[in-house]
């Protein structure tokens, strides 16, 4: 007598291979490299580093404005 082979199972394990499969060649495909992935830190950490430098201060050190939009009035008495 034969093995019964649940054919659910059988069908669903084939589709996540499958699906597994066609990932791992989507990745190579459209991923980017160790050396692009870095290159795109290193622009986006300048990117921060010269907002940060053209950002204008207060006298007393503190950055301008408190980060709530003009004439936004939340405090109405």
């Amino acid at each position: 007598m034969s093995n019964v082979v649940n054919l659910n199972r059988f069908r669903k394990s084939k589709a996540r291979a499958e699906k597994c499969a066609q990932a791992d060649e989507n990745a190579v495909r459209h991923g980017l490299s160790k050396a692009e992935k870095k290159l795109e830190e290193s622009r986006s950490d300048k990117a921060a580093r010269s907002l940060e430098g053209h950002r204008l201060d207060t006298p007393d050190g503190t950055p301008e404005g408190d980060g709530t939009p003009e004439g936004d009035e939340t405090s109405r008495s």
